[in-house]
């Protein structure tokens, strides 16, 4: 049997004793970091475990010997770092391979980053899509924002201390100003909420300092006939000319907006 087992994100409080006992059954644990599950098996006191590193880096060289071992009739529990496994990082594709070759898999659930910062954000959840990090260069940054643009449900991110201020700016200016929430160090003595408008939080964060910890970007949802103003779209060219030519910021604007390209290349020269 494979177990997905969830781990504490900052409380260690948070493993469930069924957690525990799992962990200590089990043949071999998964992990994305060894060295990082076995402080976790040490401060809890399981010792003896046989783990096995599986992450984004190896994990087609190393599945097939875990469905191998599955197979054999071992348990396998496959746990993150911190949180939910299957998260961000490539479970999903171990526990496709059981389904396949008829191995049993089932899941001990607990602490999520993604789902406490929803609930702490104040921002409607009954419908949300979580997107996990966005890439680090600002243009395929806005890319992907503008994919997400028209998503009727609340939006969250993970994203660096160092990169909020930046992400925050494409999302005001492709998503619009939406009502948004950073929460950091969730579950841990500094945990903090912090919520406005996404310029709101720009101006904030850009008058205080980056934050430190592990953060998670909550933004609202889309409004009905939410439209690109001319504001908007001035601030999106702005942005697209500081690393690109005019012809490829035409193209972008183009396809982010949908306007016409005529009226787009005109404003472009114009702004340049």
């Amino acid at each position: 049997m494979l177990i997905l087992v969830s781990t504490p994100i900052g409380n260690l409080g948070d493993l469930s004793d069924r957690a525990k006992e799992t962990l200590r059954r089990a043949d071999i644990i998964a992990c994305e970091d060894t060295r990082v599950t076995h402080q976790l098996l040490t401060l809890t006191g399981i010792e003896g475990k046989r783990l096995v590193a599986y992450h984004e880096h190896n994990a087609d060289r190393v599945r097939p010997t875990l469905v191998r071992r599955l197979k054999e009739g071992m348990t396998v529990a496959l746990v993150s770092d911190a949180g939910t496994p299957l998260v961000s990082d490539p479970g999903y594709k171990l526990v496709r391979a059981c389904h396949e070759v008829g191995v049993t898999v089932t899941t001990v659930p607990g602490a999520n980053a993604v789902l406490s910062a929803l609930q702490l954000s104040g921002l409607p959840s009954d419908a949300f899509f979580f997107k996990g990090f966005l890439p680090v260069k600002s243009g395929a940054r806005q890319e992907v924002l503008s994919s997400l643009k028209t998503i009727p449900g609340t939006l969250i991110f993970y994203e660096a201390p160092n990169r909020l201020v930046e992400s925050l700016q494409d999302m005001a200016d492709i998503l619009g100003d939406r009502p948004a929430a950073v929460v950091r160090e969730i579950t841990k003595k500094f945990e903090e909420t912090r919520r406005g408008s996404c310029r709101e939080l720009i101006d904030f964060y850009q008058l205080n300092g980056a934050p430190k910890g592990e953060l998670v970007i909550v933004i609202g949802r889309a409004q009905a006939g939410e439209e690109w103003t001319p504001e908007a779209i001035d601030r999106l060219i702005l942005k697209t000319l500081e690393t690109n030519s005019v012809r490829d910021t035409v193209k972008t604007i183009c396809a982010m907006t949908g306007q016409v390209k005529a009226a787009v290349y005109k404003r472009v020269l114009e702004l340049k």
